[in-house]
C-alpha cells in the first residue's frame, strides 16, 4: 500500500506559523523592536489606565442621563478643568466611547448574549423603575419607546466592562515597563510570555456591574452570572477592535451602490491590525485621538528615537501608530498562544496538526494585515 502525504495549502503567511510553532512571535525580535513597544505601552498604559476610570464613573453615575455634558469630568467639575476641555488641553475619551461602540455593535461573548435575555430586561426594568418612578413625563416616553431607556442600560453595561478589560491591561502595561526598567524584559517572546501570563492570571475575574439609586444598589450584571475577563471582554475586544474595527470617515463611502463597505460585519478589516497610518491626523480617523494622546506620556527613550527620524516629530503620530501596531502584534500572538488547543511544544502528530490548523485560520484573517510592513 502506497502512503500519500497530505499535501499542504500554501499560505503566504507560512512563515509566521512557523515562527509561533516554535514559540517567537508575529513581530520579529530586535532591541529595537523591544525598546519600542514596550514604550509605546507604557504610554498606552497610562492612557487606558484613565479610559478606563473614566468609563467605569460613566457607567455608574452617568447612567440613564440623557445630556451628559460632564461626563469626561469624573465628578471633578470646575472652571478650570472646564477650560482645559475646551480648549482640548485634555485626554480624548472619545476614542474610549468609540472602543466601546465598536464592541457593542460587534458583539460577541457571554456580555453580549445577557444583554439579550428576559433577566437583564427585568433587571433593567427594576433600574429604570426606581431612577424615573416618581417622573411621569419619562415613564410615560418609556412605555411609548419600552427599548429606548433599556439600550441605553445596554450601553451602560459596555462602559463597565470595556472599563474593567481595560483596568487589567493597563496594570498588565505599566507592570511590563517596570520589568523592563528592572532589565527582566529582554526580548519581544519576552513581552509576548508577560502578556499572556496575564491574561491567563485573571481569566476568570469576574466581570460584574451595578448602580446605586437612592442608597440601594440595583446588580445589572451580578457576579452570579459568571461572565469572565477573558471570555466575555478581552476575546470580544480583539475581535471588535483589532480585526473588525468601523470603516473610517472620508476614507471610504457609506453609499450602498459604492460597495466599499462589506455587508457582512464578519467580513470587516477596519481594526487596529489592517489600518494604514499615514491617514493618522486626519478628520474622522478615530485612532488619531489615541495616538494624540499617547505623544503625551511617551517614555523619553522611545520619544528620542523618533525625533532622529527622517521627519523628527513632523510626523509623529503617524511614528507612533506604527510602534503601535507592532505593541498590538505582540497582544495578538500572547492570544492567540494562549488560546491554541494544544502546548506548542507537543510532540503528539495529531495536536502537532490540530495547532497548524488553528494557526492557518489565524493567519489567513491576517493577509491583508499590517504583519508584513511592521517587519520589514
Amino acid at each position: 500500500m502506497v502512503a500519500i502525504k497530505k499535501k499542504q495549502n500554501h499560505n503566504p503567511l507560512a512563515e509566521y506559523i512557523q515562527r509561533l510553532q516554535t514559540g517567537q512571535a508575529l513581530l520579529a525580535d530586535s532591541p529595537q523592536n523591544v525598546l519600542e513597544v514596550v514604550g509605546i505601552l507604557k504610554s498606552y498604559g497610562v492612557i487606558i489606565d484613565a479610559y478606563s476610570k473614566n468609563l467605569i464613573y460613566i457607567s455608574e453615575n452617568q447612567f440613564l442621563v440623557f445630556f451628559p455634558f460632564f461626563k469626561y469630568f469624573n465628578g471633578e467639575i470646575n472652571f478650570q478643568k472646564l477650560l482645559r476641555h475646551w480648549w482640548h488641553d485634555r485626554i480624548n475619551f472619545e476614542y474610549a466611547e468609540y472602543c466601546m461602540k465598536a464592541m457593542m455593535w460587534h458583539g460577541g461573548g457571554g456580555l453580549d448574549a445577557y444583554l439579550d435575555t428576559k433577566e437583564f430586561q427585568e433587571r433593567a426594568e427594576a433600574v429604570i423603575k426606581a431612577k424615573f418612578g416618581i417622573n411621569p413625563l419619562i415613564m410615560g416616553l418609556n412605555q411609548l419607546f419600552p427599548d429606548f431607556l433599556t439600550e441605553q442600560l445596554r450601553m451602560s453595561a459596555y462602559y463597565s466592562g470595556l472599563g474593567q478589560f481595560w483596568r487589567v491591561m493597563a496594570d498588565m502595561f505599566l507592570d511590563l515597563s517596570d520589568r523592563y526598567d528592572r532589565g527582566e524584559i529582554k526580548t519581544i517572546p519576552d513581552v509576548v510570555e508577560h502578556i499572556k501570563a496575564g491574561l491567563v492570571a485573571d481569566a476568570l475575574k469576574p466581570i460584574t456591574y451595578a448602580v446605586k439609586i437612592n442608597k440601594k444598589v440595583y446588580e445589572i450584571i451580578p457576579q452570579s452570572l459568571g461572565l469572565t475577563f477573558l471570555a466575555d471582554t478581552a476575546i470580544p475586544y480583539v475581535e471588535a477592535v483589532f480585526f473588525r474595527g468601523t470603516p473610517f470617515l472620508g476614507t471610504v463611502s457609506y453609499n450602498a451602490q459604492g460597495y466599499q463597505v462589506p455587508p457582512d460585519q464578519s467580513r470587516f478589516q477596519y481594526g487596529a491590525l489592517y489600518a494604514d497610518p499615514l491617514p493618522i491626523g486626519g478628520a474622522g480617523i478615530p485612532p488619531t485621538l489615541l495616538m494624540q494622546d499617547m505623544r503625551h506620556y511617551l517614555p523619553e527613550y522611545l520619544h528620542e528615537v523618533y525625533r532622529r527620524g527622517l521627519r523628527g516629530e513632523d510626523d509623529l503620530r503617524v511614528q507612533i501608530c506604527m510602534t503601535f501596531q507592532k505593541s498590538m502584534f505582540c497582544v495578538t500572538t500572547a492570544a492567540i498562544l494562549g488560546l491554541m488547543p494544544y502546548p506548542a511544544d507537543s510532540e503528539e502528530a495529531s495536536e502537532q496538526e490540530a495547532n497548524r490548523v488553528y494557526l492557518e485560520k489565524w493567519m489567513d484573517r491576517l493577509q491583508n494585515s499590517q504583519l508584513l510592513n511592521v517587519n520589514k
